[in-house]
């Protein structure tokens, strides 16, 4: 199989994630893949230019970040990180649609910054983009998963963290200590998290 995503991409590293703590990385190989080249595979492969794309074996391109990690648990033999239980699952899918909506979020504010000059940057909408960074880690901070689950909504929780710690949009280690000792106990339960680090 062929992984198409930035080493940077926090949607790119969920895939990574799962696919080392399920034991799937031999059988993936990863290409870089650049969304804003109009040149690149990446928009033949998904319409939409968006990354990550997953082609399996058979040739399929499976996008995006949420249905490659479903196709995965399926490749693993499923009820590894999408459980079988329907409350569960709902439960783990719900939370993963958030930490995806505060990824959404942060990286809109680095787009914002990177692709439009300084005295075009429009405020209001930044803003926008913070408030739903910081309510969806207020919501996390008040209920964490257990931090030895490992499925999608776990998965993505981390990532986003992850992601934050790194383009710094949020000082969340401050304004959310609950998180932080959510973090550091799903890191130590979860290797394939530090294995997934992207470089600095």
């Amino acid at each position: 199989m062929i992984l198409r995503t930035s080493i940077t991409s926090p949607f790119g590293r969920k895939v990574r994630l799962a696919a080392t703590h399920l034991g799937l990385m031999g059988r993936i190989m990863l290409e870089h893949a650049e969304a804003t080249d109009p040149n690149d595979i990446l928009r033949k492969d998904n319409p939409l230019g968006k990354m990550p794309v997953l082609t399996l074996e058979d040739g399929r391109k499976v996008y995006d970040s949420r249905v490659i990690l479903e196709c995965l648990d399926h490749l693993a033999g499923g009820d590894r990180i999408l459980p079988a239980d329907w409350d569960q699952r709902l439960a783990a899918m719900t939370l993963q649609a958030l930490a995806d909506g505060i990824m959404d979020a942060a990286i809109l504010i680095v787009y914002e910054g990177r692709h439009r000059p300084a005295e075009l940057h429009h405020k209001p909408w930044l803003d926008y983009q913070l408030g739903k960074v910081e309510r969806g880690l207020a919501a996390l901070a008040a209920h964490p998963p257990h931090p030895e689950q490992v499925n999608v909504g776990t998965i993505a929780t981390a990532c986003a963290l992850g992601y934050i710690d790194w383009r710094k949009q949020s000082d969340w280690r401050k304004h959310h200590p609950a998180l932080v000792q959510w973090l550091n106990a799903f890191r130590a339960a979860t290797p394939a998290f530090d294995a997934t680090i992207p470089p600095v």
